[in-house]
């Protein structure tokens, strides 16, 4: 988890509408979430509200650049803002109120607002169906954006509604020229928005915008509408109640305000609304045509790898509608009431936040073959591609919602493993910089061992591979990559148990020999290989490593010993450590370590609590939110572990720090360290895998 640089209650939220009728969850304390996701697609298509309410800021991408969606509602002649901040001045309209905001409720695939004004009440709802289980639906790059209106107050209310979508959507810099334009398919009408220049995959990075493809703005054509391709629109339906009748052509133009760029409009009239809610909905949709670059080779998305061209998916996409948002609101239900069950009610509101975050910090391709690929980026970290160290602690989310997923991440890393071109005993650590994905650029890459983490990525590989064999309940894939598995434990054997002084994810700590949490890994990464060893058919090695991976536990509990707990590093006496990588001896059925071990562990952890968490070690009060959950699901006292998620949402809901949810923070201040955005916080989802009990030897 690289990083190149370091950079009060909110009353009326809630984790479930009404809808959902949780007799367990009704009582659920108002929570306010550091940013709410409301499109969440991928790495570029990753648009937030960061503020206690929709209209106290613009929209913004993840990496807090602005992308302004900016919504106006006009009842009875009178126009106030549903989203978005004040228009600037150069609108040349009226300042605006907004209205109030009630409620806010974040589910795993849903964000829902409810606002009144004026005998209106306003629900507005962005719903991405991200189904871990149904690729074709999940890799569309789509965002339904609903609204639902009824009178509060017994009377009709002439109610009309306005989208607004900056041309920021499409490019990096404000000084891009961007060109526009709109188009029909069969169901809709196509608002387009896209940079002049578009070219494809032209660059890497971290904190950086697409800026090739088009941002589609979908009108249903079923249902009475208004567009525009202006810069005067929201002034227009603000003033007058309409939108310009005639489109901007001076195009291109750059994307800066100062020269009045065009925005994309849709004015939906509602009529007279009583108190029979009157419901509208649009697509916001971006396509890029080609996705990600691996070793040389352009990718598209997973949803175009039969031919299917954008008009198809779009039609599709507003056809399938109405299912889509029936299954949506259903698998929230599953996933909130097996969260609950596993957790508790904190526990299902982390799950919440954290689910379409993690999805959504990938891209999911098709290889020349049409077989998945899903990459990783290191959203605001140093935007590296495919890492191991970021795959490992997301891990858990996949494992559990479905494999393949974990499968399409690991087939590309292992490919390029196999390759002439890795030199090295131990495995890679990333494949580039997203998108491109063309070898690593971590470290020494693939000319040195400089700033490498041999010990770390190997270990990460082998037990990721053991705990997809379990999980598809097939090891071909196992089989097929025996060579350099067989490397890399071999490396383990020789290295792992006190390993020395090299970087491990935690890298932010920087270097540390002998690191015993490391060395944890390690044998509990040969224990894994032992199992696919078995699995594949090798006996001999099996019973070699199992003894080895068995013999090392039995050294590590001494030479980590410290008074009645574990030291941070072997010799470093009076130091403590989370040892968060023992989860898998429970979640594999390894059994390589004591039970004695993480109940010592946890004795000493319930006198380290700080107000937002338990922090990493002992040298700082920072910590990292996904280790926490796996140390979370060690401990067999529920209250323990109900005690230590409590905090976490403690700080979700009073950290100043308003980004997408980040998971290293200081366990004191509640502030972000660094890192946003980020699908490590898929390991949250620990402690649901491990009761689940679906990856324990039989």
């Amino acid at each position: 988890m690289k990083m190149n640089k370091i950079k009060l209650f909110f009353s009326g939220i809630s984790l479930l509408p009404p809808l959902f009728g949780f007799a367990c969850l009704s009582a659920q304390s108002a929570h306010r979430p550091p940013a709410v996701p409301l499109v969440a697609n991928d790495p570029y298509f990753s648009i937030w509200s960061m503020s206690d309410r929709l209209t106290d800021g613009p929209t913004k991408h993840w990496s807090e650049t602005p992308q302004p969606m900016t919504g106006l509602i006009r009842i009875d002649g009178k126009t106030m803002r549903w989203m978005g901040v004040r228009p600037r001045q150069y609108f040349a309209m009226p300042e605006l109120d907004a209205m109030k905001q009630e409620s806010l409720t974040v589910t795993p695939l849903h964000t829902r607002y409810v606002f009144s004004a004026a005998g209106i009440r306003l629900h507005v709802t962005f719903f991405t169906p991200l189904f871990p289980k149904d690729l074709d639906v999940m890799s569309r790059p789509v965002t339904y954006l609903s609204w639902s209106a009824e009178s509060t107050d017994s009377k009709t209310h002439k109610v009309d509604l306005l989208l607004d979508v900056g041309p920021e959507i499409a490019i990096n810099d404000t000084q891009q020229p961007v060109t526009w334009g709109r188009t029909r398919v069969k169901d809709l009408t196509l608002l387009n928005v896209g940079s002049r220049d578009q070219a494809i995959l032209h660059q890497s990075g971290d904190r950086i915008r697409i800026d090739w493809g088009y941002f589609h703005l979908g009108v249903p054509a079923n249902v009475a509408s208004s567009t525009a391709l202006a810069w005067s629109s929201m002034a227009t339906f603000a003033t007058q109640g309409v939108l310009p009748d005639s489109d901007d052509q001076t195009m291109p133009k750059p994307a800066d305000w100062r020269v009045h760029p065009v925005h994309l409009a849709v004015q939906l009239p509602l009529g007279d609304v009583g108190s029979s809610p009157v419901e509208r909905h649009v697509l916001l949709a971006y396509t890029d045509n080609g996705s990600i670059e691996y070793l040389g080779r352009r990718l598209r998305g997973y949803w175009q790898r039969n031919g299917m061209s954008e008009a198809e998916m779009l039609q599709r996409a507003e056809q399938e509608y109405p299912s889509l948002e029936e299954r949506g609101v259903q698998l929230d239900k599953e996933i909130i009431a097996e969260a609950t069950q596993s957790g508790g009610e904190d526990y299902a509101y982390l799950i919440s936040l954290a689910f379409r975050q993690t999805i959504a910090a990938h891209k999911l391709v098709a290889d020349v073959d049409g077989q998945p690929m899903f990459f990783s980026k290191e959203n605001d970290s140093n935007g590296c591609i495919d890492t191991v160290d970021v795959t490992y602690p997301s891990s858990p989310f996949f494992l559990f919602f479905n494999p393949q997923l974990l499968h399409a991440q690991l087939e590309p890393m292992l490919r390029y493993a196999a390759l002439p071109r890795w030199r090295f005993p131990f495995a890679p650590h990333d494949l580039g910089t997203f998108p491109l994905a063309n070898g690593q650029v971590y470290g020494g890459g693939e000319e040195t061992e400089d700033n490498q983490m041999p010990v770390e990525e190997s270990g990460n590989l082998l037990i990721l591979v053991a705990a997809l064999g379990r999980a598809e309940h097939n090891w071909d894939f196992a089989r097929h990559y025996m060579p350099q598995l067989k490397t890399w434990a071999e490396y383990l054997e020789k290295n792992g148990l006190d390993p020395a002084n090299q970087l491990s994810t935690d890298d932010f700590s920087g270097h540390l020999a002998r690191n015993s949490n490391l060395s944890i890994k390690a044998i509990e990464a040969l224990g894994a290989f032992a199992e696919i060893a078995d699995a594949t058919g090798d006996a001999s090695a099996a019973k070699h490593f199992r003894e080895t991976a068995k013999g090392m536990a039995a050294q590590w509990q001494t030479m980590a010993r410290s008074g009645n707990h574990y030291t941070l590093a072997f010799g470093a006496q009076d130091t403590w450590s989370q040892k968060y990588n023992l989860a898998w001896d429970e979640v594999l059925g390894l059994h390589l370590f004591p039970r004695s071990v993480i109940d010592d562990e946890w004795k000493l952890y319930a006198t380290q609590m700080k107000p937002y968490g338990l922090p990493l070690d002992n040298r700082k009060t920072i910590t990292k939110l996904d280790w926490q959950l796996w140390t979370a699901t060690l401990t067999k006292d529920p209250a323990q572990f109900h005690d230590l998620v409590h905090r976490l949402v403690l700080w979700s809901d009073q950290s100043t720090s308003r980004v997408p949810l980040t998971d290293y923070y200081d366990t004191v201040s509640g502030q972000q360290i660094h890192f946003q955005a980020r699908s490590v916080v898929g390991g949250l989802t620990m402690k649901m895998l491990s009761d689940a009990g679906t990856l324990r030897a039989h």
